[in-house]
């Protein structure tokens, strides 16, 4: 069992079934911030680049440093949050990005920035995990329901993070750093004021737990699977800026559709493409048709018109993806929410660090190059899923919107 799910008992009760607790709502806002922090850079990638004098591959360390950490410290995050509660676990994380985006502002070389989005990261792994257990916990409707307004945080998150960084990227690739800090101070006063106390864990964690889960051939699955398709997503999001080579705005606007298309198949699309063909095939699908589209991009690369369409239609592709492997994570092993989230985001963030950086450095010898590797390691994620689809064959087992905490714990604790 969770050790937060008692938080959902602390939490006030929602008037109806439809309804969540102010708790939940609390949570998902500072999720939606936290997620702004993703795309907010996009738009000032190459700013940056020019006023500090990098290179693309130097910049996109900005991108390695943070995931490398968050994954790394993902391994603690079911430790910190079993000692001392969803709550201060929360306010810790978003107080550390707090602090390392200020700093990330005020640096005047990209190392600096390197270095605080490494710190930003800490934070991010600390906020991430705890949050989407918390939501899972508290969330009236059961886990599909609890992941669908997660995932649908992530969306609005990643779609106007761009926005907000263009607007303040045309002022200064500084705005979109402090812009972060501000609003994650903001983030953290709600959850201070909205989510409740829960009573104290009395489980804790160890910090193997992580590595005990991924014995679990169906968790281990899902989580190879992740780390070879985020080699195309952070191709995607960490690289694609350059060869673009347009304006902060414009930048901004181009992710924003991105966003709004994740936003939209995350929550609309998946549940129904879900209960229809079920969530193996159209994870393999969506996976699939995302690797095709990378290919696309990259047999036009000098094509801006085709990176624009290809960059937001693969919003559609990764909304499904993102909905369906998320649920998977939280129902493939007999393990903790806490933990089994702590394991995947280890193996997807610490793995795929190298990704932005390599995308980079092969993007200084060929434009199309990292789009290729993107499309190449994407394709490989459809083949892990398929090797590993028995250990996973029983995810579609459980009613997909169970009406009761209880029914999401049995489900997560497994069949």
């Amino acid at each position: 069992m969770s050790t937060l799910a008692p938080d959902r008992a602390a939490g006030a009760e929602p008037t109806a079934s439809n309804r969540q607790p102010k708790a939940v709502w609390a949570v998902a806002f500072a999720s939606v911030i936290a997620f702004m922090g993703i795309g907010l850079v996009d738009p000032i990638l190459k700013p940056i680049g020019e006023q500090l004098h990098a290179s693309p591959s130097q910049v996109s360390l900005l991108f390695t440093s943070y995931m490398l950490v968050t994954g790394v410290a993902m391994l603690i995050t079911g430790v910190v949050s079993s000692r001392f509660g969803a709550k201060k676990t929360l306010v810790a994380g978003l107080a550390i990005i707090i602090v390392f985006a200020a700093l990330a502002g005020l640096s005047d070389t990209v190392t600096q920035i390197v270095g605080f989005r490494a710190g930003w990261g800490l934070g991010n792994a600390l906020f991430i995990a705890t949050a989407l257990a918390t939501i899972v916990g508290a969330a009236s409707g059961g886990v599909a329901r609890a992941i669908i307004l997660y995932e649908a945080a992530l969306g609005i998150g990643i779609a106007t993070g761009p926005l907000l960084g263009g607007v303040l990227g045309g002022i200064s690739w500084r705005g979109p750093f402090f812009g972060v800090s501000v609003l994650m101070a903001v983030a953290l006063v709600s959850i201070v004021v909205l989510l409740p106390e829960g009573p104290k864990p009395t489980h804790h964690t160890s910090i193997t737990a992580p590595f005990r889960a991924l014995r679990h051939r169906g968790l281990l699955t899902v989580s190879l699977t992740a780390l070879l398709y985020n080699f195309g997503f952070f191709t995607l999001l960490a690289y694609t800026p350059f060869p673009l080579d347009m304006g902060t705005y414009a930048i901004g606007f181009i992710f924003c559709g991105w966003g709004i298309l994740l936003a939209f198949s995350s929550v609309f699309l998946a549940p129904r493409l879900q209960r229809r063909f079920g969530s193996l095939p159209m994870m393999g699908l969506s996976i699939a048709l995302f690797a095709a589209d990378l290919a696309v991009m990259a047999a036009f690369a000098e094509h801006k018109p085709v990176l624009i369409i290809g960059t937001v239609l693969a919003g559609l592709f990764l909304g499904v993806n993102n909905t369906l492997i998320t649920e998977a994570v939280m129902i493939s092993a007999p393990v903790e929410r806490s933990t089994a989230s702590a394991a995947y985001s280890f193996v997807r963030f610490a793995g795929g660090a190298a990704a932005p950086y390599l995308a980079g450095k092969l993007g200084e010898h060929s434009v199309a190059l990292p789009f290729w590797v993107g499309a190449a390691c994407t394709a490989g994620a459809v083949l892990v899923l398929v090797a590993g689809r028995a250990a996973l064959a029983h995810i579609d087992d459980h009613d997909p919107a169970p009406h009761s905490v209880t029914e999401a714990e049995a489900i997560t604790v497994g069949d």
